[in-house]
């Protein structure tokens, strides 16, 4: 009972949490106000020079759909990642990522971007950090810079964390879309990730604690 017990625990943990499954990919899908995707990352042990618990992500495919704008994007593929550029922030700002970057835009973005995308393809499995002087909201398995990515067209696709005081969810995300030439559409909150990976852990924890429960009664009933 013993062995069954605890065998049982960990093939439960394991197929909880993607994290532990697959320690090099991770997939989710993401849905909010017009947009929505199916997206699969890999990744590797490199981390950010500034934080390492931010993994450097290598790759990514899948599908992203838009229809805000008269876009009409229907599960476009989503052809790879924009390579970071690292650039210095704003001067006040002493709490961004080595690997933070700018994809820059001629219009139609919200004045505080100042005519830029910020990103820096990170993933936190274990939730973001603060990474911004001036917003200390923080959690996600992005941060608020977040992931860059292209759907053909010349079109490129960010999608980042809002983050909570905390770093506790729920967490919402934000999305957008653009050209170097113009703001397609931005989404700055409300878009939903599914799994987070902090939920799983939860999950993973609880069972675990269930099974030690069931064996330590199965002991004491034995007695």
């Amino acid at each position: 009972m013993t062995k069954e017990l605890v065998v049982s625990a960990a093939l439960i943990f394991v197929a909880s949490c993607p994290w532990q499954a697959r320690a090099s990919t991770f997939g989710f899908n993401f849905i909010g106000d017009g947009v929505s995707g199916m997206v699969s990352l890999t990744y590797g042990t490199a981390s950010d020079s500034t934080y390492s618990q931010g993994l450097v992500i290598t790759g990514i495919n899948g599908t992203f759909s838009d229809s805000n704008n008269g876009l009409d994007i229907v599960n476009a593929s989503i052809s790879g990642l924009v390579a970071i550029d690292p650039t210095a922030p704003e001067a006040t700002n002493h709490l961004a990522p080595a690997d933070f970057s700018r994809f820059a835009v001629t219009s139609g973005l919200p004045a505080q971007s100042n005519g830029f995308i910020t990103y820096d393809n990170l993933l936190y499995p274990g939730g973001s950090p603060p990474t911004a002087s001036d917003y200390l909201l923080h959690g996600g398995f992005l941060d608020i810079y977040g992931l860059l990515f292209t759907i053909g067209g010349g079109k490129v696709v960010d999608l980042w964390s809002n983050g909570t005081p905390t770093g506790a969810g729920p967490i919402t995300y934000g999305v957008a879309v653009a050209t170097s030439a113009s703001s397609l559409d931005y989404v700055g909150s409300g878009v939903m990730v599914t799994p987070e990976p902090s939920a799983f852990a939860l999950l993973a924890s609880g069972l675990l604690g269930l099974l030690i429960w069931r064996k330590r009664a199965a002991r004491e009933a034995s007695l």
